[in-house]
């Protein structure tokens, strides 16, 4: 999250919007969650970003019906939508997924969204 040209925002709602502060994230993302009070409010906000990373499905089906690029993270073994031998959704085009290859360990996920992004990054100027 210390990339010079890339800005993080935190769309978190709900009872863990508080991880970002407890967590001590505060100062590498900005947090947009008092602001999101439905999901009008939550796709206006996606709509406005180049890019979504989630964990969170409900923001990767949001995201996906409004043809936003996104990078879902989904555990080991996720529900039968994001099938089992994927990387990308057949409905939704703008969406790329990145599964746990072994339970409870998201370190190999998101070290291949940090590598995505660095990707992504690199193409523009």
């Amino acid at each position: 999250m210390d990339h010079p040209r890339v800005s993080f925002f935190s769309l978190q709602t709900g009872p863990r919007a508080n991880d970002l502060t407890a967590d001590g994230f505060e100062q590498l993302a900005i947090d947009l969650g008092p602001q999101l009070v439905d999901f009008s409010a939550t796709a206006a906000a996606m709509n406005a970003l180049d890019l979504i990373i989630t964990v969170d499905t409900a923001s990767a089906h949001l995201a996906g019906a409004l043809g936003r690029p996104t990078l879902l993270l989904l555990r080991y073994v996720s529900d039968w939508r994001w099938h089992d031998d994927r990387e990308d959704s057949p409905w939704y085009p703008s969406l790329r997924l990145f599964r746990q290859s072994r339970p409870d360990d998201f370190a190999q996920p998101v070290e291949r969204v940090r590598e995505e992004l660095k990707r992504l990054t690199s193409k523009t100027v």
